[in-house]
């Protein structure tokens, strides 16, 4: 298990290395179309929750089309407040909640692709934001289906929210049994598709990491786009996009 858990770490790794040196790498880096589809002319993170103004305050390079949904839509971020974005790639959420917590708040970034890291500081140098950082972490402190150890993830995050804390995360879950081809795909961890739990489970996980007001809403529309991750199976099939919040 500890080999199978190394190589998940190193493909998504390079995975994200590869699409940190892009500037068009597809939704979660997996789809075909890239960040924008041709046939409608809307980007894949507006797909996803971003509203087209987030996006057109971002500079070009930031929005690489990689997220799972729209994190700040339901953080309910406050000016003065201090945000963790775990897997903040190249900026993005980091950026647009800089923008709520203002200059008395305070966004930290983190990511365990070092180019994404480098991308992320570059990004924040040309945009002139003063109140964010980004650091360098192993991924049991930073994304949560793109982990073999799920529990620690959350665990970690529950550690460092002080008390009345939330965590608000755009991420993927089971909508069923999952075939065990489809776990085994390696390119589908990448999209944080192949490793992520039923809502049962991730609700139970949770718990056990000490939240508590946990909810859990999915949201059927990302099936569409979860549809381009994979040429090899309807992934969309066994997997959607959901919003989840939970508090310390």
């Amino acid at each position: 298990m500890e080999k199978e858990s190394g190589d998940v770490r190193l493909s998504v790794r390079r995975h994200y290395a590869r699409a940190a040196a892009s500037s068009n790498p597809g939704g979660c880096g997996c789809g075909s179309s890239g960040c924008c589809d041709q046939a409608s002319g809307q980007s894949s993170s507006v797909k996803m929750g971003y509203s087209p103004a987030d996006i057109e305050v971002l500079p070009e390079g930031v929005d690489l089309g990689l997220g799972c949904g729209n994190p700040g839509a339901i953080a309910a971020i406050k000016p003065g407040e201090v945000v963790l974005d775990l897997g903040s790639g190249a900026g993005m959420d980091c950026f647009l909640a800089a923008k709520k917590t203002g200059a008395t708040g305070r966004v930290i970034g983190v990511d365990m692709t070092s180019e994404m890291i480098a991308k992320a500081r570059i990004n924040a140098a040309r945009i002139g934001l003063g109140n964010v950082e980004f650091r360098l972490g192993e991924i049991e402190r930073g994304v949560i289906n793109l982990s073999p150890d799920k529990l620690a993830v959350w665990r970690e995050a529950h550690r460092v929210l002080k008390p009345g804390g939330r965590v608000a995360i755009a991420d993927v879950v089971a909508r069923g049994p999952v075939p065990e081809g489809i776990r085994a795909d390696v390119n589908l961890w990448s999209c944080c598709a192949a490793g992520a739990q039923s809502l049962n489970e991730l609700r139970s996980t949770l718990a056990e990491a000490g939240f508590s007001r946990i909810d859990i809403r999915p949201r059927e529309e990302s099936r569409e786009l979860i549809k381009e991750w994979s040429s090899n199976a309807d992934v969309s099939d066994y997997f959607v996009s959901a919003d989840i919040e939970a508090f310390k």
